[in-house]
């Protein structure tokens, strides 16, 4: 095995563990139709992700440890209830939070996101204030999406507005997450410009993920 082999492995395993509880959650609800065994996947898989992610790096990355606790917690209060409702709430809650923390730090010179990412991305305090907001924006969008989304009337008024038929609920929903699962890289590749402007030490930068899917 190269050397450049060696290094690249563990951000290929890295993107398997971030993303592979969300791959797993949308194939299992798609073969078997069923909500609440896709979520049975989507728990096992991010307690999986997990242990992995703190194996390979022996300490769990506070935003796979967010969004998988999350996972968790949810996923589990769906399945002893058997209601859908809180797995899809999930992505409300969570993103909501994230929200109303970086946009609250703002009026206090506070910088929670630099606190979470600032060992990892070198920037000055100007970037990380940026940063902050629109990741901030960003968090406050997909709660807003989600709360749309979940809703089964609000998807059978949008799909009857566009004429598209009638829908299944829960397949939009999952097909959202699949959706939202690219914007999110997308939105993160799109701060790379920034990071790279404000790097304050010759690092090499990255798009940072504001979500890992869970």
């Amino acid at each position: 095995m190269t050397e450049a082999t060696h290094s690249k492995r563990p951000q290929w395993i890295r993107q398997a563990v971030d993303f592979g509880a969300l791959v797993a959650f949308m194939a299992a609800y798609f073969i078997a139709r069923d909500m609440i065994k896709a979520t049975w996947v989507l728990v096992i898989a991010s307690m999986i992700a997990l242990a992995v992610g703190f194996i390979l790096e022996r300490r769990l990355a506070p935003m796979p440890l967010i969004t998988g606790g999350f996972a968790l917690v949810f996923g589990v209060l769906t399945i002893v209830t058997d209601d859908d409702l809180f797995v899809k709430l999930k992505l409300t809650v969570q993103n909501g939070l994230l929200a109303a923390v970086l946009l609250g730090s703002l009026p206090l010179n506070r910088s929670p996101f630099k606190a979470l990412l600032g060992s990892a991305i070198k920037v000055t305090d100007e970037a990380w204030r940026k940063l902050t907001f629109r990741y901030g924006l960003y968090f406050l969008a997909v709660a807003l999406m989600n709360e749309v989304f979940r809703s089964p009337a609000a998807v059978t008024a949008i799909w009857s507005a566009l004429n598209l038929g009638t829908p299944d609920p829960n397949g939009v929903w999952t097909a959202f997450r699949g959706v939202l699962w690219i914007a999110a890289s997308v939105f993160g590749l799109s701060q790379v410009p920034l990071i790279m402007k404000n790097m304050i030490k010759d690092e090499e930068p990255g798009p940072i993920s504001p979500d890992t899917g869970l």
